[in-house]
């Protein structure tokens, strides 16, 4: 059997997209027109930029368009300061990159918004647009480093709490059929698919034993006219479209489109080079997994063919 981190790097590279990279969005706010249409125009081909001429239009603004990488906000506004504005967005945003622009001297207030950390540099107008736009690069990678960070906390937890909860199903689930539920649930969950099928394999074929987990709803199980379930089964390796639609493989099977599968992945599980089951994992959106996660992948289904075979789990032989 081939290395397995080279296995899952093969996968990776089927997975990865060719879409161009989206613009990160920034969000500029100045009660002045003119000021306004300047900074939209300064970062339009580097950003997708938002703007909003008072501190409560921004905040409208973020609760309809979710986190943006950079906030640009005039000190001077009439209702609300620019460092109160930016305040707000502290605790729904807290990797927001936040930059004052002030053309006056408040220093008691530019002070203690740094210090609070709800300003990352403030600019003084009138503003050079050259070194403004140096200014807005480094804090949107900055953002970038953040959300980096921040994203692999996440994914850590969740691969805690995956191969966690994956030991004690096989150390205190006494039924088959529940612990496969229990098992394509936290699956489905930590990777964020539509739907997740654990199915049982009897000498290369599969059998009706199985978990499944949907977020749509009731999940139709149809891997036993799936190609790629047969070669992963054949084959003991991942098997993976992130194309459907584009798959010639898939072409002549119904069964995706009438299901808006659009990515499918399928895991052999596998002890002692049998084959045990297999694990679907669909999306009805393209999908992108990172190299770590392809890792989890592999170690969780090492985790979950020994709960296969523990007396726990799989007391009765097939």
């Amino acid at each position: 059997m081939d290395n397995p981190i080279s296995e899952i790097d093969k996968v990776r590279r089927q997975l990865m997209t060719l879409e161009r990279p989206k613009k990160l969005k920034i969000l500029v706010v100045d009660d002045e027109p003119d000021n306004l249409d300047l900074l939209y125009r300064t970062f339009r081909r580097d950003f997708h930029v938002l703007k909003a001429d008072s501190g409560i239009n921004a905040l409208e603004v973020l609760a309809a368009s979710g986190e943006v990488a950079v906030i640009i906000s005039d000190q001077r506004m009439p209702e609300m300061k620019g460092t109160e504005f930016l305040s707000k967005t502290v605790p729904q945003f807290p990797d927001t990159v936040r930059i004052i622009l002030t053309g006056f001297t408040d220093i008691e207030d530019l002070v203690e918004a740094i210090n609070a950390g709800q300003v990352y540099k403030y600019i003084t107008k009138p503003w050079d647009p050259g070194e403004l736009k140096a200014v807005v690069q480094r804090a949107a990678e900055t953002y970038d480093l953040l959300k980096q960070r921040t994203e692999e906390l996440h994914r850590a937890h969740a691969q805690i709490a995956l191969l966690t909860f994956l030991v004690k199903v096989t150390q205190t689930t006494p039924n088959l059929e529940a612990s496969l539920t229990s098992i394509a649930t936290a699956f489905s969950e930590t990777f964020a698919a539509d739907g997740c099928i654990l199915q049982l394999v009897e000498k290369n074929t599969l059998v009706n034993t199985q978990g499944t987990c949907s977020n749509t709803g009731t999940i139709e199980n149809w891997l036993a006219q799936d190609p790629l379930t047969a070669e992963a089964i054949a084959s003991g390796k991942i098997q993976v479209s992130v194309n459907v639609l584009k798959d010639q493989k898939l072409a002549g099977i119904t069964q995706y489109p009438n299901s808006g599968v659009q990515a499918h992945l399928i895991i052999p599980i596998i002890y002692r080079s049998e084959v045990l089951a297999v694990l679907s994992l669909q999306w009805k959106q393209p999908c992108t997994l990172r190299e770590d996660e392809l890792e989890l992948i592999h170690t969780s289904a090492q985790v979950v063919a020994i709960a296969l075979t523990s007396s726990c789990c799989y007391s009765n032989p097939r």
